[in-house]
């Protein structure tokens, strides 16, 4: 469930960030226009929170392996 919990915060967090960026561009005096590759770099976190969330269970069972004594 935390494995889980971690990539859609992951998936948020770029959500915000993106959002942000978004606001940022469109309020400004005069008014800019949104680029892609400053975009494409904030989906990054995004990316590796789906990957997360489709690896989750191996990602979990690792985690358990790798910390029971």
């Amino acid at each position: 469930m935390l494995v889980r919990l971690i990539g859609v915060l992951f998936i948020v967090a770029s959500i915000l960030e993106l959002g942000l960026y978004w606001a940022k561009c469109a309020f400004a005096k005069p008014p800019l226009a949104v680029a892609v590759v400053p975009c494409m770099l904030r989906l990054i976190p995004a990316a590796i929170g789906f990957a997360i969330l489709i690896k989750a269970k191996a990602i979990a069972e690792w985690i358990s392996n790798t910390l029971d004594i």
